[in-house]
């Protein structure tokens, strides 16, 4: 055999705030015409309820809430994802997972709680529908909601992440995942298990708490470089040589290390009591 023998991955992703800049679902509800306070009030009420999956408020919100249920139908959804801003880069990102980095082959798809309408319509003719996977509805012959088939939230995108792991056949330490948020730790606890790599891509503390690696950056090649360092060993100048080839230049990268603390005023004569 002549063919090089490719390893393989697959690279899994979060949608909202991972691969865009904003919740898919705050741009629905002002498509509706609902102010950004109301839609936090109503997501937050939903997620106090023990029965909402973590992350999957919105789809709850168009289930249950009037004021959702009753105006929206397919085509807004469809209509919102046009106006999801995106991440710079995402097709090139795709491109090179796939085939720009010798010798290796990810298998890039993305997972998200917001509904599949949105994300495939932000991401038409960047990332293929079959490679993203949200929340499912079963329509009425009026197209209003009836019920959820399936939410990618939560625990939700670990069943995903197994059964694209099945499917493809690949190995438990070539999983990949990257998130923002909190309903992406069960996914990312689910990763770091199986030896895995995990990627936040925000500051959130929970989340960058479970996460190997945090990359900030407005373009969505940035989470090719704890890829590159992990997964392939390689080095700063040739991570910057690879950009470079691919037509971009590292004009900033800093690597910083965050501590987090909470420092409350101490019980009176605590601290004399310490340092006597």
């Amino acid at each position: 055999m002549n063919e090089k023998l490719l390893k393989r991955y697959l690279f899994a992703s979060d949608f909202d705030q991972t691969l865009s800049f904003n919740d898919s679902g705050l741009i629905l509800a002002e498509l509706l015409g609902v102010s950004k306070e109301e839609f936090d009030r109503r997501a937050t009420g939903m997620a106090k309820l023990n029965l909402v999956q973590q992350g999957a408020e919105l789809a709850y919100l168009l289930l249950h809430d009037p004021e959702f249920h009753d105006r929206v139908r397919p085509e807004h959804l469809y209509q919102a994802g046009k106006l999801v801003p995106l991440k710079k880069d995402i097709d090139k990102l795709f491109d090179l997972l796939a085939n720009g980095i010798d010798g290796y082959h990810f298998d890039f798809y993305v997972l998200s709680a917001a509904p599949v309408e949105i994300v495939r319509s932000a991401l038409e003719g960047i990332v293929p529908a079959t490679h993203i996977f949200g929340t499912e509805f079963k329509y009425d012959a009026q197209g209003r909601i009836q019920r959820i088939e399936r939410a990618t939230a939560g625990y939700g995108k670990v069943v995903r992440l197994d059964e694209l792991q099945n499917a493809l056949q690949i190995g438990p330490d070539h999983l990949i995942y990257a998130g923002d948020g909190s309903s992406d730790m069960h996914a990312m606890l689910h990763v770091n298990g199986l030896d895995g790599l995990t990627i936040a891509v925000s500051e959130t503390r929970k989340v960058s708490a479970v996460a190997q690696r945090t990359v900030l950056s407005n373009n969505a090649l940035a989470m090719l470089v704890p890829i590159l360092e992990k997964v392939l060993a390689w080095k700063q100048p040739q991570i910057r040589e690879f950009f470079e080839r691919n037509g971009f230049l590292v004009q900033e990268w800093e690597k910083v290390r965050t501590d987090w603390l909470t420092l409350s005023p101490a019980e009176p004569g605590l601290t004399n009591r310490v340092g006597a």
